[in-house]
């Protein structure tokens, strides 16, 4: 039944495209000095993220399904086939990129948990004796309750009624869960973390609708500084802990729940594209930008089995394996609804789809694989600085997944340089894909960066209250994890971390075209308001970075 229904939009998609003329996404972009422009012609982009979807992913599948709808995207749209993400190639900076054109040195978003050494810890409210440092943790931590689909609004009659979610994402997170500004002694919420606007505020000075839907309400954050870019958020809790038929735990374990909660998503942007708002039962005319992302094929590929199916890929890595190949399927086939109903929609000619992804996986071959429990590497370093006369912990906080990165205690290049040294001089207990013991050099790490290198790297100062004392890009394959549940992760420097594909369908009738030139992620920001015919200089991190719009073939 999916596949006849894959088919059927793909078909009404392709002969929409083919009968019916091109709306060019290179409209002429307003001088700096005109200020905000007002709604243009009724256009619209529909930005699609698949998380986890590799270049030669999508390459394959289009291959072997010619007759998909991811097909009919690249055979009717341009394919760049060298496109990277930011690194870390973690979801946040991952989507936050897509939406201001900006890296993290310039974002400031440089995970979704990291530590900020000028904010006060979450719950704070004598902030005159409060000692800095915090934990600033957007993800599921944040909501008002991480265990429910609907984050703690209280809905009754879950999973089925989650469309009735409120569409104001920061309603749902609760503010005692937040780090705390010192100078305001107020939570700080994630708009208010981020440096530089988005591509929702542009649209809305220019008198246009926005919404979006994504897997935590953290990601409010996409409504920029002003707190107002979104006008209509859809963010159902990925990591809650709802029963559903043959399940009960969090969704991101079991890939039919993902699929589930995926599909959810897909009816409020079908929603959207019939001018309602998320829930379907007000009239507000379509987005001018809106979109998703899909958890599906990501949780296929990290999971070592699910559904009675094997996760990830055939050995040698290129070939997705049961689970995953039924991800595929599913994905394209939730697309294709989405494809059909803008193609019989009335403003079919005036739609650009983008389809990306916030982050690819590694390793995708089942032999590359070492899983490394990171704790005893970071309680070596402390016992290691102790030894060396220092009183306390090193380590204040970390984040490690296919990368590390650690926050002290004492913030200097020698404590820093003192990590590097360490890390890179003692080796490292893991386990391969079948649970064998294995030992690895270097903690795990290729490259190390230190103090002023980590600086340096991201293109930012010393005095980056948010930047790590110590960034390591692993060893290809290495996963810091402590258990044997993964045998995949994304957050570092890996190429199969980065290269995500980006795909730009711009409007109906478009002809195929291929890009190889290398391009990033971040160019999907001024792209999208050149498609809306809006100032792309109006976004801070294009004119700090020098952000281009993607380029013609």
């Amino acid at each position: 039944m999916k596949t006849t229904m894959k088919r059927v939009a793909a078909a009404v998609f392709s002969a929409a495209l083919a009968t019916t003329g091109v709306i060019a996404v290179t409209a002429p972009a307003a001088s700096a000095s005109e200020g905000p422009q007002r709604a243009n012609a009724g256009k619209h982009v529909l930005l699609l993220s698949v998380d986890g979807l590799h270049q030669a992913d999508l390459d394959r599948y289009v291959k072997t399904h010619p007759q998909s709808a991811l097909a009919a995207l690249v055979a009717h749209g341009t394919n760049y086939t060298n496109a990277q993400t930011p690194v870390p190639s973690d979801s946040f900076p991952g989507m936050v990129a897509q939406v201001t054109g900006g890296n993290p040195g310039t974002t400031g978003v440089y995970y979704d948990d990291t530590w900020n050494r000028a904010l006060l810890p979450a719950g704070t409210t004598n902030c005159l004796s409060a000692a800095p440092g915090a934990e600033v943790s957007y993800t599921e931590a944040a909501d008002r309750n991480q265990n429910a689909l609907d984050a703690g609004q209280g809905l009754p009659g879950l999973p089925g009624s989650i469309l009735s979610l409120s569409g104001d994402a920061k309603s749902l997170m609760d503010p005692a869960r937040l780090p705390v500004d010192p100078a305001t002694c107020t939570p700080v919420y994630p708009n208010q973390y981020l440096k530089v606007n988005t591509v929702f505020e542009v649209a809305k000075q220019a008198g246009l609708r926005t919404a979006w839907s994504d897997k935590h309400p953290a990601y409010q954050m996409l409504s920029g500084p002003s707190g107002s870019g979104v006008d209509d958020y859809f963010t159902p809790e990925i990591n809650s802990s709802a029963s559903i038929a043959g399940f009960a735990g969090d969704w991101t374990k079991d890939n039919a729940a993902t699929r589930q909660y995926d599909g959810y998503k897909v009816e409020a942007v079908l929603n959207e594209i019939a001018g309602k708002d998320h829930s379907g039962t007000q009239t507000v005319g379509e987005p001018a930008i809106f979109g998703m992302n899909f958890q599906s094929v990501s949780t296929a590929q990290k999971l070592p089995a699910s559904d009675g199916q094997a996760g990830g890929y055939l050995p040698g890595g290129t070939v997705p394996g049961t689970l995953l190949s039924g991800a595929l399927d599913f994905v394209d086939a939730e697309v294709g609804k989405l494809t059909a109903a803008i193609a019989q929609s009335p403003d079919a000619k005036k739609t650009t789809i983008i389809l990306s992804a916030k982050h690819g996986q590694s390793p995708t071959d089942p032999a590359a694989l070492t899983r490394v429990d990171d704790a005893p590497v970071i309680d070596g370093l402390n016992t290691a600085w102790k030894a060396a006369g220092h009183s306390g912990d090193l380590v204040a906080f970390s984040t490690d997944d296919d990368v590390m990165q650690l926050w002290f205690s004492e913030h200097t290049q020698e404590a820093a340089d003192f990590a590097k040294s360490y890390l890179l001089a003692h080796s490292a207990a893991g386990n391969d894909v079948q649970g064998s013991s294995l030992t690895v050099p270097a903690s795990g790490l290729a490259t190390v960066y230190a103090g002023s290198e980590v600086a340096g790297f991201f293109r930012t100062s010393t005095a980056d209250e948010r930047i790590p004392d110590i960034f390591g890009i692993v060893q290809h394959g290495v996963v810091y994890t402590g258990g044997k549940g993964k045998i995949a992760e994304h957050g570092g420097g890996d190429p199969q971390d980065r290269n995500v594909p980006i795909v730009v369908s711009p409007g109906v009738g478009g002809h195929s075209a291929t890009v190889s030139d290398q391009v990033e992620t971040t160019q999907i920001a001024p792209t999208i308001l050149r498609a809306l015919g809006l100032n792309v200089n109006d976004l801070q991190a294009v004119k700090s970075e020098g952000t281009k719009v993607l380029p013609k073939s």
